[in-house]
């Protein structure tokens, strides 16, 4: 007895060879999925004390027990509170107590209930912070921003939206943080040139600006420009800017590789020669939504010697002004159409034949277009990456060919709303690196060119089929057993979709969006099968599936602890699965509209159980029907309510769907 007692004192134990060194390195594996991490620290104890010191970024839920949480972390470096909308003062000064030699980063974008007394406990106790999103705190004001000064060593801050921060806040930033790198100010409307012009004086570190839909005029620009190490600037939508102000810039930026000037409509060619007149670094220009396209303002981009993205969404466009693009003797490696009237066969023909280097090429809703530029394209251009061209309706089906026998390193596809067919599909399954495929609304396709996909394209992670009726289910086993990487599929609307197709998608494990809205054959048998096998689910859109039910509901709270948004309009889901629903933790985003079998006092338990809620869609008849109090309470907790009136609606199929669309264009 005593030597067997002996013996298992000395018993090998292979855990014992794995020193920290090698766990963390197998923990720097898991990095994907949380869930992997947690069932890795449940192993032994040793595994939980060492997963605890190796994590370093931290998204908790909401809880009660986010002291006991931060403790169990203390090296946590980077803090993300997306999924928490409640966050108050004494949370942050919590933080600020327990992470305040570690921290480095904290994500607040969507939490609320914290004011400036709050900020200041974290900014003053981590000192090491260096990147602090406050986007969408609509409620901060200059004293928030008097507050942020302290965080001396700050590089990353995002503003967005902060719409009560005026220039008298952003200077106090100015002044304290001389570090700054990247400045995000979008849709701060109380700011005004004197705030930016008080940033492009202090913090001369800038790399990365974002002045969208900012009231600023050209009187800040000059000092904007001298910016030293200017990277990045991002003016969209800044409607004060304009010519007569900017021929008054004698240069612009040195540094300057990336320039949006997106709906600018009183910036033309004249103000963008001025504007990038010395920008010799400048890479991407995107004047997107803007003034027509002339052969003016192509004479003024000619002379950026580096460019190679040319973003020219919804502009106006000639075909002679087309024909100056192909004429310059930089080669683009990017460039964007979208939405662009005036393009045509004679100009993108000539631009693709001089610019063959191109990597990227989007020409959605180009509705001029035939088989004449396809053909074009793929000849000149086999180096394309992506290629978009979303309704592009007079591109015959055989053009679609070409693509596929020229276009080998394709990983990008569109041909949503577009003719092509079986052979066409086949021809573009031999672009084996295709990782994207959107061929929604594309009816001339079938299982039979699904089946090539699925055979030849094994990286594809995201697959559009939306109202391409004539799929079924032997395509999407073929899409699953064959891309096992989907993360991505749309199937809405597919009438003879079937729980067949669920229970194949399911072991595509890696099944993150799932789009099936208006499948009428879909049960809770289907849903059942990937909320079992695809845990990493976090949106899900089953409106119209009316053959789902509470059972669905249970299995998915049961697995799919990530999901974060569902639509469960027009289902057959009652009181009992909505309750059941509400255990996941993550649950952010929820649509309930048309469904008879929910009460509102079982909306109310199910709404107060979801702690994690920032959104929910009702009907605007639940509205009378719940306490305003109720309401209030919900509010309060970070959740926004919006109220829908919209009338019961029957689905139509895709062919009538499409003709009603076209009508409307």
């Amino acid at each position: 007895m005593k030597k067997q007692k002996s013996m298992e004192a000395f018993e090998f134990k292979p855990f014992d060879l794995l020193n920290d060194e090698i766990l963390f390195a197998i923990l720097d594996c898991l990095e994907e999925n949380p869930v992997d991490k947690k069932s890795f620290s449940l192993v032994c104890k040793s595994f939980y004390f060492v997963e605890s010191q190796h994590r370093k970024t931290l998204r908790p839920l909401p809880s009660d027990f986010f002291r006991k949480i931060l403790n169990r972390y203390p090296f946590v470096s980077n803090l993300d509170l997306s999924l928490c909308p409640r966050i108050t003062d004494n949370t942050l000064s919590m933080i600020s107590s327990l992470c305040n030699s570690t921290l480095r980063s904290i994500n607040l974008s969507r939490s609320k209930f914290f004011s400036h007394v709050g900020l200041s406990s974290l900014l003053l106790n981590c000192l090491s912070l260096v990147e602090l999103d406050l986007s969408n705190a609509t409620e901060l004001t200059d004293s928030a921003a008097s507050v942020i000064r302290e965080a001396k060593n700050l590089e990353k801050l995002w503003l967005a939206r902060c719409v009560l921060i005026s220039d008298l806040g952003i200077g106090c930033i100015a002044v304290g943080c001389r570090k700054l790198k990247l400045l995000s100010l979008k849709w701060c409307f109380s700011v005004t040139d004197l705030g930016v012009g008080l940033i492009a004086v202090k913090c001369k570190e800038i790399r990365s600006l974002d002045l969208s839909y900012v009231p600023i005029t050209n009187k800040c620009l000059p000092s904007i420009l001298q910016l030293q190490y200017l990277n990045d600037l991002v003016l969209v939508g800044c409607a004060g800017l304009d010519d007569e102000g900017l021929t008054n810039l004698r240069q612009g930026s040195m540094s300057l590789e990336t320039l949006n000037l997106s709906d600018c409509q009183n910036v033309s060619h004249v103000g963008l020669s001025s504007l990038t007149n010395g920008a010799g670094c400048l890479r991407q220009l995107i004047i997107a939504y803007g003034p027509p396209v002339t052969l003016a303002l192509t004479d003024s981009m000619q002379r950026l010697p580096k460019l190679q993205s040319v973003k020219l969404d919804g502009c106006q466009i000639t075909s002679s002004a087309l024909k100056a693009i192909g004429y310059w003797c930089i080669s683009l490696r990017e460039l964007s159409l979208s939405k662009c009237s005036g393009v045509t066969d004679d100009g993108l023909s000539f631009l693709v034949t001089r610019h063959k280097e191109l990597r990227k090429l989007d020409i959605t809703c180009c509705r001029e277009i035939t088989r004449v530029s396809i053909d074009n394209i793929t000849t000149s251009c086999t180096s394309l990456t992506s290629l978009r061209m979303e309704s592009c309706n007079l591109v015959s089906e055989e053009a679609f060919i070409s693509i596929g026998q020229n276009c080998h390193f394709l990983e990008e596809l569109d041909f949503t709303d577009s003719e092509v067919d079986n052979e066409g599909l086949k021809s573009i399954s031999r672009c084996s690196g295709l990782s994207v495929l959107r061929i929604g609304i594309c009816l001339n396709i079938t299982d039979e060119g699904l089946i090539h996909v699925g055979m030849h394209c094994p990286k594809l992670i995201e697959l559009d089929l939306y109202r391409s009726a004539a799929i079924t289910d032997l395509g999407i086993a073929a899409i699953a057993n064959g891309c096992r990487m989907l993360e991505m599929i749309n199937i809405a609307y597919s009438k003879d979709i079937t729980d067949s197709s669920l229970i194949s998608l399911s072991k595509c494990s890696r099944l993150s969006i799932l789009e099936m809205r208006g499948c009428p054959c879909i049960s809770s048998m289907g849903l059942s099968a990937i909320a079992v096998g695809c845990k990493q689910l976090t949106r899900l859109d089953i409106k119209s599936c009316f053959n789902i039910n509470d059972s669905g509901m249970v299995r998915l709270a049961h697995f799919s602890k990530n999901l974060k948004q569902i639509n469960l309009s027009y289902c057959s889901v009652t009181d009992i699965g909505l309750l059941a629903l509400a255990s996941i933790s993550c649950l952010q985003n929820v649509t309930i509209l048309h469904m008879r079998g929910l009460t509102a006092n079982d909306l109310a338990a199910a709404l107060v159980a979801c702690r994690g809620l920032t959104k929910v869609k009702l009907h605007s008849t639940f509205k009378s029907l719940l306490p305003q109090p109720f309401i209030e309470h919900i509010e309060s907790r970070g959740c926004a309510f919006q109220w829908r009136d919209k009338p019961f609606q029957v689905a139509v199929d895709a062919r009538s769907w499409k003709r009603q669309l076209e009508a409307t264009l």
